[in-house]
């Protein structure tokens, strides 16, 4: 088939190469020059373990190509995916701008039958609006699809090549038939393809990110409670993710969720209840306690250092919102060094992926070439993201390097007992302190 991919973000890149693997000629489209530039010059503008594989066969072999002009980009296209950015607003609604401004911008350019696929995380409704913007200048039939994604960032592409399920809404069956051609050789081993109209396949997606952040909440909320009744949060963990009915996974007690999709769908599906006149008390309890638990572990570092952290040195390891991406949209770490830098904190960095973008925002905080060096004199170590490499260091390097034998874990990543052993104090998340004993040192004036 020949596709176009309007978009170029994590979606729409994950999505046109994915779909070029398996066969068909895609052409992706995008307003920025620069970005396309550099997509023809081989060079991806996101991490993603696994796509630059892909990504460079495909283009070798010709299967995949990039271009800012949209007609050029759709020319003989059987479908149109639209993976645009939807950035929510103060009131937590999706903003449709782009989607919309494509969508008008299709209609006088399409000369034949095209399936035009919403893949963006869109609100409930945004199909029929697609269509009505589109419907105003064309002069040949078309349908518009739902089709939302779930793709992990860190697996995207495992996910899109191997999907557990995939959600069509669409009550066309012509576009019915498009789509089970397109999707066939990705559920060749039987996983589902769930056709519904479209307003359910929209609001499929925001009930998914929303329970699953609903489920990382709830533990949170256990993990706090444990800390006050001298439980063990990962014991609990495991104590009810063998029950089949729950299930293991999403239950990691944490310092709140973060990335582009679990804040922004919450907060979508919370302003499409209220715009129903529906009070979803649920949602409006997990973004409360999500942003309180964001700032779970700053308290107990001030109280370490006797409340006074003016011209202490915190070395952080993770800056994204989550291993195997440098995606650092609402990462608890950018909070968290906001916070130190506004009480007078040095912050020395290091994440493997996240730093250039982290430049950006925070150009005053020292970046590291390694976990080790920002820990160079510094006086305590926060964690913000699960890296791998940071599972098992090298403690007895870590203790000549920090001044403090201090790790405040927001990511649950040692062992208690292994702790112990090794002479730190550490606070986590829902477990005993170990070796909890507040810092006598003077505060610096």
């Amino acid at each position: 088939m020949k596709i176009a991919v309007v978009g170029t973000g994590y979606v729409g890149l994950v999505t046109g190469t994915c779909f070029a693997e398996t066969g068909n000629q895609v052409c992706c489209v995008d307003i920025d020059e620069n970005k396309v530039a550099r997509l023809n010059q081989g060079k991806i503008p996101i991490y993603e373990p696994g796509l630059d594989v892909l990504f460079d066969r495909n283009v070798a072999e010709g299967r995949l190509k990039f271009t800012t002009n949209l007609a050029e980009g759709i020319a003989g296209a059987q479908v149109i995916f639209l993976a645009l950015p939807t950035p929510p607003g103060e009131d937590g609604s999706a903003d449709l701008k782009y989607i919309l401004q494509v969508a008008n911008d299709l209609g006088p350019i399409l000369d034949q039958y095209v399936v035009v696929i919403d893949k963006s995380t869109v609100p409930v409704g945004t199909a029929e609006k697609v269509r009505a913007a589109i419907a105003q200048n064309a002069k040949v039939d078309f349908d518009v699809v739902s089709n939302p994604e779930f793709l992990r960032e860190g697996v995207a592409v495992e996910d899109f090549m191997k999907p557990d399920r995939v959600v069509v809404g669409t009550t066309s069956d012509k576009a019915k038939k498009v789509m089970e051609k397109l999707y066939a050789p990705l559920v060749r081993q039987g996983n589902p393809v769930i056709f519904m109209d479209e307003r359910s396949a929209e609001m499929t997606k925001y009930a998914a990110n929303s329970f699953l952040a609903m489920k990382i909440t709830f533990m949170n909320e256990i993990a706090n409670l444990c800390e006050k009744v001298g439980a063990n949060v990962d014991d609990i963990r495991r104590g009810i993710g063998t029950d089949s009915r729950i299930g293991k996974r999403f239950l990691f007690a944490g310092i709140g969720y973060g990335g582009s999709c679990f804040p922004k769908d919450v907060q979508a599906l919370a302003k499409t209840s209220r715009d129903y006149d529906y009070d979803f008390r649920i949602l409006k309890s997990v973004m409360e306690v999500n942003e309180d638990q964001k700032k779970k572990l700053l308290p107990r570092v001030k109280e370490y250092f006797g409340g006074e952290l003016r011209g202490k040195t915190i070395a952080v390891w993770g800056l994204a919102f989550k291993p195997y991406t440098d995606d650092i949209r609402e990462a608890p770490a950018l909070e968290n060094i906001k916070a130190l830098l506004a009480e007078g904190a040095n912050v020395t960095a290091y994440d493997p992926e996240g730093m250039e973008n982290v430049k950006r925002q925070l150009p005053e905080i020292t970046y590291c070439h390694t976990p080790y060096a920002a820990l160079d004199d510094a006086d305590a170590l926060m964690i913000f993201t699960e890296w791998p490499q940071f599972r098992t260091p090298d403690f007895e390097k870590m203790t000549r390097l920090l001044k403090n034998k201090v790790i405040f874990d927001g990511r649950n990543l040692y062992e208690l007992e292994v702790m112990r052993e090794q002479g730190y104090t550490y606070y986590s998340i829902g477990r005993e302190a170990v070796n909890d004993i507040v810092s006598q040192a003077e505060p610096t004036l």
